[in-house]
């Protein structure tokens, strides 16, 4: 049989069985594994349980490694869940291909703007709605789908899968660096290539290929005034409050253009070269649609290239909320003893994160020095992760360029992502070898938002995309 008509072969299988898949993740996204809620961490856990379970009915063989324990803001310490660790074949003569991907989901609650329950999976339209459908459920669930199928038609495998699943990737991937760099000269030590779908086409339509991602250095703010909550009828104008402090602050880190005020920022900053200046042109980018996508009226750049640009090799700064300060409804005039500022810088190449810790620092000690105030004021680096770029021409992403046109009939975009999974670069570190990021969800699918959803069409062609990969990679 002709590689074209096994694809055909196989193929069909994926669309006669859509229904199975379709249960098989509304099984998973019934599970809220929020990893922000350690309340939650027994979901956490049951996640781990039934993706666990679900592999090894499927011939692999799985280890759960123990990364330790997490330590929570009022000092406890609870278990962090278990990474698990998988192998499918151990044929010396063929590639073997690291997939690595998350079981953990954002928060979500119904109250949040939600459409429907974001743990249950609704089908409307085509689309499945429901919290980790495609970030990262979907795409994880589409790796084991892709294996049971060659099972059930009875084909051999053309590549060795090795996976690694984590389950805090939301929460900042606490304990898998130092989990990974334990496997470098055992279970990593014989990888080929390391692949990962936890990410987005640019647009709705046409796939991609990315080579890019931004790093992030996320940053507290903590500001006290006094020893407890005051009444503004008594204290107000009398006392230096924390709030007014912390707003002063964060007005000043960022412009109406985007811009970040923070004196060297941009010193790092790769230049940008007239080759990679023609690369923008030729990308499929729509801004209505981007517009329309984001729930806004207009972007802060007009022109196609400067707004992918300031997305994917372009530092941004962004503010996130403030700690401690009240925010229910109706009134409450209590002048908050104690906020804390959050923050986030989106670094590229050539940033360092201890660069931009210390500008950060000196750029509050300097407000604060034209406050006269008296309140305690600190900076902290919550978490940070290095920027990652690869060659986009290197051998896997061609055999991923070829898998993608034997599914869609035409070569995808090669972007960038202004996103950041801080994990990449320590697989490419730790390995050795090539990482590829092979997205196969919608620029709409809502990831982190409400109502996220996976397109059932992006479902049923992942999975085909992903079979064809494993084909080419094969072939290197």
């Amino acid at each position: 049989m002709s590689n074209e008509d096994f694809n055909k072969r196989l193929f069909k299988y994926f669309d006669d069985h859509q229904k199975d898949y379709i249960q098989r993740l509304g099984d998973a996204v019934r599970i809220p594994s929020v990893s922000a809620w350690p309340d939650h961490r027994s979901e956490v856990v049951r996640m781990v349980e039934w993706t666990k379970s679900l592999m090894e009915k499927l011939g692999v063989k799985v280890e759960l490694a123990d990364i330790g324990q997490q330590k929570l803001a009022d000092g406890t310490k609870i278990k962090l869940p278990d990474v698990i660790l998988g192998t499918y074949g151990n044929d010396k003569t063929k590639k073997n291909i690291l997939v690595y991907g998350h079981l953990d989901v954002q928060p979500a609650q119904v109250s949040d703007g939600w459409d429907t329950e974001p743990f249950v999976l609704t089908e409307k339209h085509g689309k499945l709605f429901g919290r980790g459908s495609t970030d990262d459920k979907g795409p994880v669930i589409s790796w084991l789908n892709v294996i049971e199928a060659y099972q059930t038609l009875n084909e051999p495998f053309p590549v060795n899968v090795k996976f690694v699943l984590e389950s805090m990737e939301e929460y900042g991937s606490d304990g898998l660096e130092d989990l990974l760099k334990s496997l470098k000269n055992t279970f990593l030590s014989d990888v080929d290539y390391v692949v990962i779908s936890d990410s987005y086409w640019l647009g709705k339509e046409k796939p991609c290929l990315q080579y890019g991602l931004r790093g992030i250095c996320y940053f507290f703010i903590d500001v006290e005034s006094s020893t407890k909550d005051l009444h503004s009828g008594v204290f107000g104008g009398t006392v230096h409050e924390a709030m007014t402090d912390l707003i002063t602050i964060m007005s000043t880190l960022v412009d109406d253009q985007g811009r970040i005020l923070i004196n060297g920022m941009y010193d790092d900053v790769a230049p940008l070269s007239p080759a990679e200046e023609q690369l923008y042109s030729k990308i499929t980018f729509d801004v209505s649609t981007y517009c329309s996508e984001a729930g806004v009226k207009k972007t802060i750049q007009t022109e196609k290239e400067k707004i992918l640009m300031h997305r994917w090799r372009y530092p941004s700064l962004s503010l996130h909320g403030i700690q401690g300060a009240f925010d229910g409804c109706g009134c409450k005039t209590v002048i908050p003893r104690h906020v804390i500022g959050k923050f986030s810088i989106r670094i590229v190449p050539n940033m360092k994160i201890s660069t931009v810790e210390k500008l950060v620092e000196n750029h509050v000690k300097q407000i604060m020095k034209t406050r006269n105030s008296p309140n305690k004021v600190s900076v902290k680096l919550e978490h940070g992760g290095n920027y990652w770029v690869a060659d986009p021409n290197n051998p896997q992403y061609v055999a991923a360029r070829k898998a993608t046109v034997a599914v869609h009939g035409i070569e995808p975009d090669l972007t960038r992502e202004g996103g950041s999974i801080p994990i990449t670069l320590t697989f490419q570190e730790q390995t050795g070898k090539s990482v590829l990021l092979l997205p196969i969800g919608a620029s709409d699918d809502g990831a982190h938002s409400q109502n996220e959803k996976f397109d059932i069409s992006n479902y049923m062609n992942g999975m085909k995309v992903m079979s064809a990969y494993f084909q080419e990679v094969a072939k290197l």
